[in-house]
């Protein structure tokens, strides 16, 4: 018989935490793809995949692989968009973490 989960259980800190990690892992992975596929003239990873990926709270690791393989640093929407998205993210954590 199935047992009923709560989200409750779902959503511990603890699976957050494993999840930002694994989407953070995936953020570093696809600049440091981007950038290799842009050496090589091959199809690239969609810019709209980039800012999803930060969205859904990547920011540390896009950003992160963004300046370590100096991929995408002239195009003033991802120096500006990645932190920015992240801030704001950070910002919403905090408010319904500690304020509501």
């Amino acid at each position: 018989m199935l047992e009923k989960i709560e989200l409750k259980e779902i959503l511990s800190i603890q699976n957050i935490i494993i999840y930002l990690i694994v989407i953070n892992i995936i953020g570093f992975a696809i600049m440091y793809i981007d950038k290799r596929k842009a050496r090589k003239g091959k199809w690239r990873i969609p810019e709209k995949v980039i800012f999803i990926v930060t969205a859904l709270g990547g920011g540390i690791g896009t950003i992160t692989g963004m300046y370590t393989f100096r991929h995408k640093t002239q195009k003033v929407g991802f120096v500006v968009g990645l932190p920015a998205i992240t801030i704001v993210e950070i910002i919403a954590l905090i408010y319904f973490a500690f304020i509501m």
